[in-house]
């Protein structure tokens, strides 16, 4: 899906690892300025133009290059919303 792979918790899709190294993550829409203003962080885009909504950004791969780094983006897609509940 989303052309790499996907990780679901609680039966959601939080986050997807896209073959270029980027990460796809799902999160808070309520968060979606204050991340998308993270240099190397921007709106996750389904083509050209169409924008997935405020719940999907993606982190460019230098971002994620640590572990440590890695594992705080996956955590606030995980805690999203107390676990990845909601439906959006």
């Amino acid at each position: 899906m989303f052309g790499g792979r996907s990780f679901m918790v609680n039966e959601q899709l939080v986050v997807s690892a896209l073959k270029s190294g980027d990460l796809l993550v799902r999160i808070p829409p309520a968060r979606n300025a204050e991340l998308t203003a993270l240099p190397g962080v921007r709106q996750a885009e389904m083509g050209t133009g169409r924008t997935m909504g405020p719940s999907w950004i993606r982190v460019d791969a230098a971002v994620i290059a640590d572990e440590a780094s890695l594992a705080q983006w996956v955590g606030i897609a995980v805690a999203r919303d107390g676990g990845a509940t909601e439906k959006s």
